[in-house]
């Protein structure tokens, strides 16, 4: 009689790669050192490569039938293809957005803009930079501004 036995690292490998498909915009893209480059969701997709190769091996198996080396190409090529439109969203299609012309350059100065300060009160950029600082040592304009942004609940 033979036994059927559960082709599990396959299975472990396709559900591996589609969650570093998801995790990268869910997860990962939080932290600056995950988000300049996915080096986290790549290392996911090597580890589940090798558990998608172990899977087919297991498939192809001398003591296999047809449906087995079916499934584990079906899935090996579905893992296939999350990995390569990873690579295709993340490296491919992400040179394809515009150049943001528009935003300031190094050096280059500021448009005048109006926030909120801490207060509610606004404030406009030209008001900062005109008004003198008030310290005992001189009552000048400043030179420059620092801005902080706080995420707070947007």
């Amino acid at each position: 009689m033979k036994t059927y036995c559960f082709n599990w690292p396959i299975w472990v490998g396709v559900i591996l790669s589609v969650f570093a498909l998801v995790s990268y915009p869910l997860i990962f893209i939080e932290w600056p050192v995950t988000r300049d480059f996915p080096w986290v969701n790549l290392v996911l997709f090597a580890i589940a490569a090798a558990f998608v190769f172990a899977g087919i091996r297991r498939g192809f198996g001398s003591d296999r039938g047809r449906m087995s080396k079916i499934v584990a190409l079906t899935l090996a090529a579905f893992s296939t293809l999350v990995l390569v439109g990873f690579i295709f969203i993340v490296f491919i299609s992400a040179k394809w957005l515009p150049a943001s012309t528009g935003a300031p350059q190094v050096g280059q100065k500021a448009p005048d803009f109006t926030l909120n300060d801490t207060n509610g009160k606004q404030v406009s950029l030209s008001q900062m930079l005109s008004a003198p600082i008030q310290s005992s040592v001189n009552n000048s304009a400043p030179k420059g501004v620092l801005l902080i942004f706080y995420r707070g609940y947007w």
